[in-house]
């Protein structure tokens, strides 16, 4: 899925490690394979 308003986040390597390290903690809980995704809203002019 692309969309201009929210392309994908260029995380830095600390914060992918805590993104990482929720997942895990998600699966851990659930039993389910869980995968967390991260945007960065982008502003636009439109109205």
């Amino acid at each position: 899925m692309k969309n201009p308003s929210f392309p994908v986040a260029d995380l830095e390597s600390t914060t992918l490690a805590k993104v990482q390290e929720l997942e895990r903690n998600l699966r851990e809980e659930t039993g389910e394979e869980i995968v967390l995704i991260a945007y960065q809203r982008k502003e636009t002019n439109a109205k």
